[in-house]
């Protein structure tokens, strides 16, 4: 990457700006959590964004491949290198117990993963970085993608042209992280996330009297041997050091205590951090389960859906992004941290550019917060606001300035 020839933004200006901004961000962030919006739903959230975007003088391009997603681009004085700052902007489907003055007004809806967060924070990177636009040599996009929960924004606005004109050369992503404290900031290496595959079988039978189980089929009974043989897959077919899991999350069959089910549903899913491997274990989830429904006398469809990709850090952004945390929060503070199982779309961005995600640590016990994601309690320490945007502000100059990428 060429260096920049902007003028050097100090990490005192930085930590500054964010600091400076700190009673905004918590007015934003509770805001969202308010008002939380399903996936392709995000109507308000991103009504806000574009119009504090446009304020900053920042140009804004809405209704990617007809979604609500929101992009902005932050031109500096000098030509130089593009980087994408990326916020997910959805909430979730559960009911907040919170009892909070900023509780969710909507029934049934709740920002327990944090995206109300990290709306927040890239909106004050943002405003940080638009006060630091005469020095920048480069652009900045900012992201705010809707439905990383599901269906899914990130390809729809890479079809549309979002990681083009001008082109991204790196991308960044964030998320909170309640197992972690305010202040610390982990980054992740290599293997980030994982590939989250779904699957349903539906295993039919013979009903029949419960009292003379050889005159019909127990789908049920067929449900247990597939159940426990589904263990096998990772235990017995996988090489053992590659992270696989395969889990059953429902089952549903029978209707009373007499009668042979004679018809079981299932769902489950299956993670993987190797495209390889995600072909091994689908393979070998719908052969165990053909066979021992063919064994015990039961017919069987399986179907498998393929979720998100699995995604690692590019070995040049992770170092940017580690050593701007370094910069924020001191050496101390910072984790690297193992793969996780879970599934992030965010693997879509890095197919095209390289990148990285961080995590922000949201955790403070003495407060209360220590509920984890997705939890109906979750919440998370405030002061991880403006630590967040100083990580993104200054991973962000580091890249236009010939940091390494």
């Amino acid at each position: 990457m060429a260096k920049g020839t902007g003028s050097e933004v100090s990490l005192k200006e930085i930590i500054e700006a964010a600091h400076n901004l700190k009673g905004r961000l918590v007015e934003w962030r509770r805001d969202f959590h308010e008002h939380p919006e399903l996936g392709m739903e995000e109507r308000r959230t991103a009504g806000i964004v574009a119009d504090h975007l446009r304020s900053l003088g920042i140009e804004v391009r809405t209704g990617f491949g007809g979604t609500t997603a929101v992009v902005g681009l932050l031109k500096g004085a000098s030509p130089g290198p593009t980087i994408a700052l990326r916020a997910d902007m959805d909430a979730l489907p559960i009911q907040e117990e919170n009892q909070v003055p900023y509780a969710s007004k909507t029934p049934g809806q709740m920002h327990a993963c944090g995206h109300d967060s990290h709306v927040t924070m890239l909106l004050g990177a943002a405003t940080a970085l638009a006060g630091f636009r005469e020095r920048l040599a480069g652009q900045v996009k900012f992201f705010f993608q809707p439905a990383e929960e599901g269906p899914g924004g990130a390809q729809p606005m890479i079809a549309a042209g979002a990681m083009e004109d001008p082109k991204v050369d790196g991308v960044v992503g964030l998320h909170v992280a309640s197992e972690m404290n305010v202040g610390e900031i982990g980054v992740v290496p290599g293997a980030d996330s994982a590939s989250p595959d779904s699957f349903s079988i539906r295993i039919v039978g013979r009903g029949g009297h419960a009292a003379h189980p050889d005159q019909g089929v127990d789908a049920i009974a067929v449900a247990a041997q597939v159940i426990t043989a589904l263990q096998t897959v990772v235990s017995r077919e996988i090489y053992p050091l590659q992270p696989v899991v395969v889990t059953v999350g429902t089952i549903h069959g029978g209707f009373r205590n007499n009668v042979l089910a004679g018809e079981v549903t299932m769902t489950g899913t299956i993670r993987t951090l190797n495209a390889d491997v995600r072909d091994q274990a689908q393979a070998a989830v719908g052969r165990i389960v053909k066979g021992i429904a063919e064994a015990m006398r039961a017919t069987v469809e399986v179907d498998f859906s393929r979720g998100y990709p699995s995604f690692s850090s590019d070995p040049s952004m992770y170092r940017l992004v580690r050593q701007a945390a370094v910069d924020v929060v001191g050496p101390e503070r910072i984790h690297d941290l193992d793969p996780t199982m879970g599934g992030e779309d965010f693997a879509y961005y890095c197919q095209k550019a390289p990148g990285t995600m961080f995590r922000v640590g949201g955790r403070n016990a003495a407060k209360g917060f220590t509920n984890p994601l997705h939890h109906p309690r979750f919440d998370l320490d405030e002061d991880a606001l403006p630590i967040g945007v100083a990580v993104l502000v200054r991973g962000a100059l580091s890249f236009l300035s010939g940091g390494e990428a």
